[in-house]
């Protein structure tokens, strides 16, 4: 058994008993040595040979071809018609707010529990982002929640929908899907429906995720996924906008290439646009990637059930699960702790053993860039789930060399 257990005090058992769990599991079980990161890249396929094709081409920036495979490929994966390749997930999330008409004074309605890009991309089209609280079964945002916000809290207008206590217009509904669990979008898109909502669905951490059957990323007006290092696919840094709306993919293209208008050798630009486009490069290792998705999917959901089994019996300890009706990507398992102390414990004692470990954000809200931003409610799901919840190691590298 590993020396954690030895350092054990009675009032830590749950965190004794699970760091040690995960120590012999990581260091025994899979053999793993050295340092163990939280979620890091593996490079197994055809990235060597397609980044190269860029440096003997010369194709290294902006256009090429592989940018235009990794947009039909990552639409594909979303079950989406159109992809905009874009140079990560924030400025993905900054165009499809532009793109659907959220504008300066606008308030667009985000989970309280996300990474603050959510937050930081409405913020740049000048709105603010107003925070509801989450679902426990999902990290997602709670479909009840909202709808009593859209109908309680807000009056209409001739201009849209008013949040009551902000006076800001309510532009669109910014879900997310929490480490790759799928939020009801069932749910939340017959709320955003019935008030006439768009739905911009941060899809960052879910590639590959279904809800229902149907892939994350396509389940809104429009949807994003991040290419991030240390998401499940990279492309180093990149991410990649998608909907089944040709007109929003045309303006979205248009918006990301500087908002130029097609000429011979004249650059005329007929509004503000952003130079938000993926490299060439970039795309090629994604590409080599996305063809790598089913096998790293497939590894991620086993390392998911060996932890489900390794976790059962431990007192004070939960597995955070996939919801119910959705197949997860597990891109971050997470384990729920009866109470911040255990967590804490089991933090310290993991990342003393080079196993890293992490809590989740901070609320958006209770951060000094966001003190201000409206919300609703307590939110007091969201701040339990700061309180009691660590992910764990979770790469695809893990089970490298494990498939039969």
């Amino acid at each position: 058994m590993s020396d954690l257990l030895a350092a054990a005090s009675p009032a830590a058992d749950a965190a004794t008993t699970a760091a040690t769990r995960l120590a012999d599991f990581l260091r025994g079980d899979l053999g793993m040595e050295g340092p163990v990161a939280l979620h890091e890249p593996s490079f197994e396929g055809n990235e060597w040979t397609y980044v190269k094709d860029c440096l003997d081409t010369g194709w290294v920036s902006s256009a090429g071809t592989y940018v235009e495979r990794i947009e039909r490929l990552t639409a594909d994966a979303c079950g989406a018609a159109h992809g905009v390749a874009v140079v990560n997930g924030t400025a993905g999330l900054h165009a499809a707010l532009l793109a659907v008409g959220v504008r300066s004074g606008d308030a667009v309605v985000c989970p309280a529990l996300t990474f603050i890009a959510t937050a930081n991309a409405i913020s740049y089209c000048g709105a603010a982002p107003l925070f509801v609280d989450i679902d426990a079964a999902t990290g997602g945002i709670d479909a009840a929640t909202l709808s009593t916000l859209l109908e309680d809290g807000c009056d209409m207008a001739s201009d849209g929908l008013v949040h009551k206590a902000s006076g800001r217009r309510i532009a669109a509904i910014l879900p997310v899907h929490l480490f790759g669990h799928p939020a009801d979008m069932v749910a939340l898109c017959a709320v955003a429906t019935e008030f006439g909502l768009p739905v911009i669905e941060d899809a960052a951490e879910a590639l590959g995720s279904r809800h229902h059957g149907r892939a994350c990323g396509g389940l809104g007006t429009v949807g994003v996924v991040s290419f991030n290092g240390n998401k499940t696919v990279t492309t180093g840094g990149g991410g990649m906008i998608v909907t089944d709306d040709e007109t929003l993919a045309t303006r979205l293209k248009h918006l990301t290439t500087t908002a130029r208008l097609p000429d011979r050798w004249w650059f005329d630009h007929d509004a503000v646009g952003y130079n938000y486009r993926m490299p060439n490069i970039n795309a090629a290792l994604g590409c080599a990637q996305l063809e790598l998705l089913p096998r790293f999917i497939a590894r991620k959901r086993e390392l998911a059930a060996r932890y489900a089994e390794l976790f059962r019996d431990v007192d004070g300890v939960t597995v955070f699960a996939e919801p119910v009706g959705s197949e997860s990507n597990f891109w971050l398992n997470a384990l729920m702790f009866d109470d911040a102390p255990a967590r804490d414990s089991f933090l310290a004692r993991t990342n003393d053993a080079d196993i890293q470990t992490r809590p989740c954000w901070r609320l958006i809200p209770d951060t000094a860039a966001y003190a201000d931003a409206p919300r609703s409610g307590d939110l007091a799901t969201a701040r339990s789930f700061v309180d009691r919840l660590v992910n764990i190691p979770s790469g695809p590298r893990l089970l490298r060399g494990t498939e039969a």
